[in-house]
C-alpha cells in the first residue's frame, strides 16, 4: 500500500455523503472543550471519530504528533466507561461507579473535544457529518467507533429487561441487573448465552457464569442451580489451549455446555428463553429459566454500513498489519470497528495503537508503514473470585503468552492484575497514549530465561 503526501482540504457536497438514518439522539450541553452544537473549527489536522478507548488514545498520540490545537474527537457521550470491569460489577466484586469517569476528564487537554454524532463520511472529499448538517474536514482521519449493541434483534427485549431474574453485562443499564438476578436466584436454570455474530470481549459471556457458580457454592445454593451456556459457537473458546483448561473446569462444576444454540426470544413474562438449533434450520428449544444472562448480538455501527470505508460487512476495512486504509490512505482504524480478525478486546486496542501510531507517523513522512500488528489480544478469563486463566493470542489463534509460566492455569496473582492493575494502567497509561501493550514486557522476559 502506498503512502501519502499532504492531503489538503476541501469543499465536500453534501449529496454526494451517505447519511445515517434519522432519529438520532441530541446533543449534550456545552462542555470545556467545545460548543456543544459545532466545532470550533471546520477543519483539523487529524480528526478521530469516536472518543472510546481507541479514540482517547489515539488522539492522546496525535495530541504530541501535530499538537492539541490540530487534534479533535467527535463523541457525543458525556461519561466514558472501562468496560472490562463490568464482569466484576456483574459478579458483585466492583461497584459500576469505578467504572466511570466524565469523558472532559479523560479528553486529552487542549483537543477539540466536539459533542456530536457522526451521520455521514465522504473520503473522497476528506469530509465527515454531524448532526445539524455540520461539515468537518480533515487532513487525516482516524476512525474508533466501536461496536453497537443489538438487543432488539431478540424477540422480547430490551423490554424484557423490566422484569426480574434477567441481566447483561454488556449494557451499563443493565449489568447490575445481573448482580441482582445472581442474589436472588432460588433454584432452578441458570442460563448464560453467547450470539451468532461478532463480540466484543468473547470470554465475557463465560466469566459471569463462573463468578455466579462460585457465588452459589459460597452461599449454599450450588446444588439447586443447574448452570447452563448455550452458545452459538461451536467451541467453548477459539485458541486450543485455553478451551482445554476451560473444558477441565466445566467438567469439574458440572456445568452444561449446549454448542450452536443461539437465544432469539425471551419471554421474560413466563421465565423463559427460545434458542434455535443453528444446527437444525428451523427447530426451536424453550428453556424455563431461574436466571438469565443475556450477551448481545453486535454489529458495526450504523453510519458504517453501507460506508465508502466499511467492507461488505460494514466494518472499516483496514490493512490487518497496518491500520491503515484499503482505498484511502489517509485514514486508519482502531478498534471494534474494524474488519480486523482477531478478538475484539481493549487489549487488542493497546496493541493497534502502538502501531497505528508508527504507520501514521510513517504516513504523514509521504513513507511506508513498517512496523506490523501480528493481531495480539488478550482475554482474562476469570473463573471465579481470585482466579483468572491470563488467555493471550494472535491472528492465528497461537498464544502469545507475556510471562514464562503456564497462563492456561488458574491464578490468584491473575485476577489481581485483571481487577486491580489494569484498571490503573488503562485510565493511567492506555488513555494517555503511553501503553502500547506488553510486546516489550515479553521480549525482557523471554530474554530474561535465555
Amino acid at each position: 500500500m502506498s503512502a501519502i503526501g499532504v492531503v489538503s482540504s476541501c469543499s465536500c457536497l453534501r449529496p454526494g455523503v451517505w447519511l445515517l438514518k434519522p432519529g438520532m439522539q441530541k446533543l449534550s450541553s456545552l462542555g470545556l472543550h467545545t460548543a456543544a452544537r459545532c466545532a470550533a473549527k471546520d477543519y483539523y489536522e487529524v480528526l478521530v471519530l469516536g472518543g472510546g478507548t481507541g479514540g482517547i488514545t489515539m488522539s492522546a498520540r496525535m495530541k504530541r504528533k501535530v499538537g492539541a490545537e490540530n487534534v479533535a474527537v467527535v463523541e457525543p457521550s458525556k461519561t466514558h466507561y472501562y468496560q472490562p470491569l463490568w464482569t466484576l460489577v456483574g459478579g458483585g466484586a466492583k461497584q459500576l461507579a469505578t467504572s466511570a469517569r466524565p469523558t472532559e476528564s479523560v479528553m486529552p487537554k487542549g483537543v477539540e473535544w466536539i459533542k456530536s454524532r457522526v451521520t455521514g463520511l465522504d473520503p473522497d472529499k476528506n469530509c465527515v457529518w454531524l448532526e445539524n448538517d455540520v461539515k468537518i474536514s480533515y487532513k487525516y482521519l482516524i476512525i474508533a467507533l466501536g461496536i453497537s449493541l443489538h438487543y432488539e434483534k431478540i424477540k422480547g427485549l430490551p423490554e424484557g429487561f423490566h422484569y426480574p431474574k434477567i441481566g447483561s453485562n454488556y449494557s451499563v443499564h443493565t449489568v447490575e441487573k445481573t448482580w441482582k438476578a445472581l442474589q436472588d436466584f432460588k433454584e432452578g436454570n441458570a442460563i448464560f448465552t453467547f450470539p451468532n455474530t461478532p463480540v466484543k470481549c468473547a470470554g465475557a459471556p463465560q466469566k459471569i457464569m463462573y463468578l455466579s457458580e462460585a457465588y452459589w457454592t459460597k452461599t449454599g445454593k450450588r446444588s439447586k442451580a443447574n448452570i447452563m451456556f448455550n452458545t452459538s459457537l461451536g467451541v467453548i473458546f477459539g485458541v486450543k489451549k485455553y478451551a482445554d483448561a476451560l473444558l477441565e473446569i466445566i467438567k469439574e462444576r458440572n456445568i452444561a455446555v449446549n454448542y450452536k444454540r443461539n437465544l432469539v426470544e425471551v419471554r421474560a413474562d413466563k421465565q423463559e428463553a427460545v434458542f434455535e438449533n443453528l444446527d437444525k434450520p428451523g427447530a426451536t428449544e424453550v428453556h424455563q429459566y431461574e436466571m438469565l444472562h443475556v450477551t448481545p448480538p453486535m454489529g458495526p455501527p450504523d453510519v458504517l454500513i453501507n460506508s465508502p470505508i466499511s467492507d461488505q460487512s460494514g466494518w472499516v476495512d483496514v490493512d490487518k498489519e497496518t491500520l491503515q486504509h484499503k482505498k484511502y490512505p489517509n485514514v486508519f482504524g482502531i478498534g471494534d470497528c474494524t474488519n480486523l480478525p482477531t478478538s475484539k478486546t481493549a487489549a487488542a486496542v493497546a496493541a493497534q495503537s502502538g502501531v497505528l501510531d508508527h504507520t501514521i507517523s510513517l504516513v504523514m513522512k509521504n513513507q511506508l508503514p513498517t512496523k506490523k500488528y501480528d493481531g495480539y489480544t488478550s482475554c482474562p478469563l476469570v473463573t471465579g473470585y481470585n482466579k483468572v486463566i491470563l488467555a493471550e493470542f494472535d491472528y492465528n489463534a497461537q498464544p502469545l503468552e507475556t510471562f514464562p509460566i503456564d497462563q492456561s492455569k488458574e491464578r490468584v496473582t491473575m485476577y489481581h492484575m485483571k481487577a486491580d492493575m489494569m484498571p490503573f494502567l488503562y485510565w493511567n497509561a492506555l488513555l494517555k497514549g503511553y501503553w502500547g501493550g506488553p510486546a516489550p514486557i515479553r521480549k525482557l522476559m523471554h530474554l530474561g530465561l535465555k
